[in-house]
């Protein structure tokens, strides 16, 4: 059996794998440490090691298998033989007795890495517990941080679904990020071309109001840039986070309503007197609905929009086509183009692809269905404008913008904008309700100071607009029939 415990550290580490270790020793070749002479010192009073001189420098018949330097003034495990100073002064070396070793190195002589030629074996106390292996601070226990005997040292694998959900949410963040900046970006170029005009006390109300935000469209019948004209067309576009509704509404101008501070006269004279502030607090006190925001648009503006977006695709009658060409001679006047410019030969009517000149002077008509018929063509207009916004915007957004905005006023800050910007794609997904006040069967024709005009009932217009903006739809449930 070879020397494979050679001092009292490996007996420690390698008990557990052994069963039953046999004793052979000399006498001379141990002593009992109770009774050891006195042990050297070194030079800082610590006690030598046997092997080491004073100076703890280690002799030249130092026994290779003693403890190293490392263990000095240890005390032995109770229990066991150690191997004394005489050992190591007269255990032979290379193999060979003292007496009998020859000049030189033989070359058949063991190394002194290798096992001495005599075995020395140690003894284990039959009373002996083995120690608790302590942990290690990786948790895994072992040596070093290594996994225990038995147990796998491979990493803990990583669950490929959670990795997913990371790289979904890292992604939808980066998104989300890049969607702001641009939308930042897109209003800020917008915001610098339009023209702001405060409107008094309304400024300080709060744009959205119980889930709804109502902004007047103010279209004026002005040929050149300015706000001077009357308000040729009136669209309030009030976006319902209640009702999940974009409803656009058309107000007749000829209607009979109370103005504010002036009496009581048509709705188009409130613009004339104070301009956007006095029209939509005529609209509130009226049709009891928060207005409070407003946006200017004149006719180049609305031809220039349309232009923008690529052309509108409206079905026209034939008496809708020749109205469109007369209403074009005056706009081919204000802009030096010659007469027939534009014009429509198609005089069967039909589907057809207009351009901004042609939509504007399609809906300025008022001779066919009057101011109802004129404003449900606005509203059409608007609608196919609307469709293809999103498209114009991705593909040509500083076009688009440059041919609007330059002839916009409004009282919307540049906070207001942006917040209106991140809620469209929202606002894309609501029900487009359109529709005109006043209500079918609401109102009926008078003659007040010798001014035709329109008389409303209120009270039911009003709870049109409540319903479409402030009651959320109900869900419809089968009653059961009652048993008889």
């Amino acid at each position: 059996m070879s020397n494979e415990f050679r001092n009292d550290r490996d007996v420690v580490n390698r008990r557990s794998t052994t069963t039953e270790r046999p004793v052979s020793y000399r006498e001379e070749d141990y002593y009992n440490y109770d009774e050891r002479p006195r042990q050297r010192t070194t030079r800082q009073g610590r006690p030598a090691h046997p092997g080491y001189d004073n100076q703890g420098r280690p002799l030249r018949t130092r026994d290779p298998y003693a403890p190293g330097p490392s263990a000095q003034g240890r005390r032995p495990v109770q229990g066991y033989a150690q191997p004394g100073p005489e050992y190591a002064q007269q255990r032979p070396r290379d193999g060979y007795p003292r007496q009998q070793r020859p000049a030189g190195r033989p070359a058949n002589a063991p190394r002194r890495s290798q096992a001495p030629s005599q075995p020395v074996y140690y003894s284990v106390p039959e009373d002996w517990e083995k120690p608790r292996r302590k942990k290690s601070s990786s948790g895994r226990g072992g040596r070093g941080g290594q996994a225990p005997a038995g147990k796998s040292t491979a990493p803990r694998r990583k669950n490929p679904f959670k990795k997913f959900i990371k790289s979904v949410l890292i992604t939808l963040l980066i998104l989300l990020v890049i969607f702001l900046g641009l939308s930042f970006i897109m209003t800020k170029k917008a915001y610098s071309l339009m023209t702001y005009e405060e409107a008094g006390d309304l400024d300080k109300e709060a744009l959205t109001a119980d889930g709804v935000t109502n902004i007047l469209l103010i279209g004026n019948d002005s040929r050149v840039g300015g706000e001077d004209g009357r308000s040729d067309a009136m669209i309030i576009v009030s976006i319902s986070s209640k009702t999940g509704k974009v409803l656009m509404t058309s107000v007749l101008r000829d209607i009979y309503v109370e103005i504010p501070g002036c009496g009581s006269n048509r709705l188009n004279a409130a613009y004339a007197w104070g301009g956007p502030e006095l029209l939509m607090k005529t609209i509130e006190k009226n049709f009891d609905i928060p207005v409070n925001r407003y946006i200017l648009v004149n006719f180049e503006a609305f031809a220039n929009v349309v232009d923008a977006v690529g052309g509108v695709d409206l079905e026209l009658s034939p008496d809708e086509v020749i109205w469109l060409n007369a209403y074009l001679n005056e706009y081919n006047e204000l802009r030096g183009k010659e007469f027939g410019y534009d014009y429509i030969y198609q005089l069967e009517g039909g589907m057809m692809h207009l351009n901004g000149a042609q939509a504007l002077a399609y809906s300025r008509n008022r001779y066919i269905g009057m101011d109802f018929g004129r404003t449900e063509r606005q509203r059409k207009v608007m609608e196919e404008i609307i469709k293809k916004l999103p498209g114009t915007v991705l593909k040509d957004f500083n076009g688009f913008v440059e041919a609007l905005c330059p002839n916009l006023t409004t009282n919307l800050t540049f906070n207001e904008c942006y917040t209106l910007l991140l809620r469209a794609p929202f606002a894309l997904r609501y029900e487009r309700v359109s529709g005109s006040l006043p209500l079918e069967n609401t109102w009926w024709n008078e003659n007040i100071d010798s001014m035709a005009v329109l008389g409303v009932d209120f009270e039911a217009n009003k709870a049109y607009l409540k319903e479409n903006l402030y009651y959320a739809p109900k869900k419809e449930t089968e009653e059961n029939e009652p048993v008889e």
